[in-house]
């Protein structure tokens, strides 16, 4: 643990660390693991962050990490956007194991400039007992810029997951999300040998009113062939979705410069506007994890430029 934002008695007990609703398709995976059970130490992954803006930047202003969750310090290296507070959230563990219960909790204050995104890829590891779950709820207050943007999610063999992301943003804040997820290892040639991956995306209003709701349930089966055909991945091994909730552009302006960006990227995409014209999303499907990332990029730097006329930062990770 660090840098605590005030202890919490509270934050250890299951009904913090546990989702309220976990899908039947992993559900039925509950067991007890013979080694390091859900609660023991390492077990429960807690991260709070909490920017403020101040002065002529977003600042962390509050913090609180239990490990194998973790950050280091943001950083500002946006040239068009100098305020704008880059944070890397990184995992001490090496990948998510079965019984791991993950909870994220991002808050983004008002007039806030905040872009978030993984440190690496997230790794599902194999399970022979239980599950995982990781929870992820970013607040946007009012006229806040927020970016969350994670590397793909990779779920190898016998791997069993769910994940919950809730985004609740203000009438006059921007979101830009982004989830990808990976078929498993495909340079080891481990393609849909996962059990179940389970994702829930949810963008609410402060009141707590749902705009969106993207559900997906992957259950390949033994053969891997639940999840291949026509309405599921279709013979891919990458899904990416991007999101764009934001008032500063008609919906329909948004949704065409996502279409317009992906025109000629050669992969098979959607793109639509969401409910009561609060934005657009794209989902595009591929087999290679440049060329989804590129069109995922492609998506992004569009977005940026119409929406704050500012192309997409270089990410430099390693």
């Amino acid at each position: 643990m660090a840098a605590r934002a005030g202890e919490r008695p509270d934050r250890l007990t299951p009904a913090h660390y546990e989702p309220s609703r976990v899908p039947a398709e992993v559900r039925r995976y509950a067991g007890r693991p013979q080694a390091l059970g859900v609660g023991k130490p390492g077990k429960i992954g807690l991260l709070e962050l909490g920017f403020e803006r101040i002065g002529a930047r977003t600042e962390l202003v509050t913090h609180y990490q239990k490990s194998p969750l973790q950050i280091m310090r943001p950083l500002y290296f946006d040239p068009a956007r100098p305020d704008l507070a880059v944070t890397l959230l990184m995992s001490t563990g090496g990948g998510i194991v079965q019984a791991d219960r993950l909870r994220m909790d991002l808050h983004c204050g008002a007039g806030t400039a905040v872009h978030l995104t993984t440190q690496a890829a997230t790794k599902i590891h194999r399970m022979d007992a239980d599950y995982a779950t990781q929870q992820v709820f970013l607040h946007a207050d009012a006229d806040a810029y927020v970016e969350y943007l994670p590397d793909a999610t990779i779920p190898y063999r016998d791997s069993r997951f769910y994940q919950r992301t809730v985004v609740t943003a203000a009438p006059s804040a921007t979101v830009l999300a982004g989830e990808t997820v990976m078929a498993g290892r495909l340079a080891h040639g481990e393609r849909n040998a996962y059990q179940v991956f389970a994702s829930d995306l949810e963008f609410r209003r402060p009141d707590g009113r749902l705009l969106a709701l993207d559900t997906l349930r992957l259950t390949p089966g033994s053969d891997g062939g639940g999840v291949t055909g026509p309405a599921v991945l279709g013979g891919h091994d990458l899904v990416g979705t991007f999101y764009a909730v934001t008032p500063l552009a008609p919906a329909a302006e948004v949704a065409d410069a996502m279409h317009e960006a992906l025109r000629a990227c050669g992969l098979l995409f959607g793109v639509s506007v969401l409910p009561e014209d609060c934005g657009a999303w794209l989902r595009v499907l591929g087999g290679d994890s440049p060329t989804v990332n590129a069109a995922l990029r492609q998506a992004w730097d569009a977005v940026r430029r119409l929406l704050i006329g500012a192309p997409a930062p270089e990410l430099r990770k390693s």
